[in-house]
């Protein structure tokens, strides 16, 4: 009788991807250390904030899911191994508390993210091309909330002149090599209707 066959150890799957790149850029962007710097935990959390925000960004760029699917995500992908955090932390709980710390911080993080992008990818920003565009808005925004974007009717790209809008933009370096958003602003200046 033949002898049986010897196997090691059961193993563990997951997919790897680009994940180790993807940890490789945030590291050398720093962007935990940015947002613990801003965005403090207390010392009993088991993921730091920026650990979160860097699962997360990992996520959008691998498998984007739903922030209830997150958990599920990093189950499958080797985010443990990348990223030094368990799965089981990345619940829909956590990460909404950690967008919620990050909110206030949102423009000092891409600031800084981006001003460390600069630097250590040697990213040419001598020239900027800018593109503006409005976001037609449907519904009533009779008392908006004055710390954001007030909608307003104005000159539309899509000519749509019986809409509100308000307008954002996205810079773009001469090289193509970084791209930076600008928060949503108020409408056009207002036009006349007919």
């Amino acid at each position: 009788m033949p002898d049986a066959a010897v196997y090691g150890p059961p193993g563990l799957d997951r997919a790897l991807g680009s994940l180790p790149v993807i940890a490789s850029f945030l590291d050398q962007l720093n962007v935990a250390g940015i947002i613990d710097e801003l965005c403090p935990i207390r010392d009993v959390a088991l993921a730091t904030h920026g650990q979160v925000v860097e699962a997360m960004i990992a996520n959008r760029l691998t498998s984007p899911t739903p922030l209830v699917r997150v958990i599920d995500w990093a189950r499958a992908w080797a985010v443990e191994h990348c990223f030094g955090i368990a799965p089981e932390v990345l619940n829909d709980d956590r990460l909404g508390r950690a967008l919620d710390a990050i909110a206030p911080h949102l423009d000092q993080i891409a600031g800084t993210v981006g001003a460390r992008a600069v630097i250590r990818f040697g990213v040419d920003v001598s020239q900027i091309h800018w593109d503006m565009t409005s976001i037609s808005l449907y519904g009533a925004y009779e008392q908006a909330d004055g710390d954001y974007a007030q909608p307003r009717f104005g000159h539309l790209k899509d000519r749509r002149p019986d809409l509100k809008q308000i307008q954002t933009g996205i810079g773009t370096s001469a090289d193509g090599a970084s791209r930076s958003t600008t928060a949503p602003t108020t409408g056009a200046p207002q036009r006349s209707r007919r």
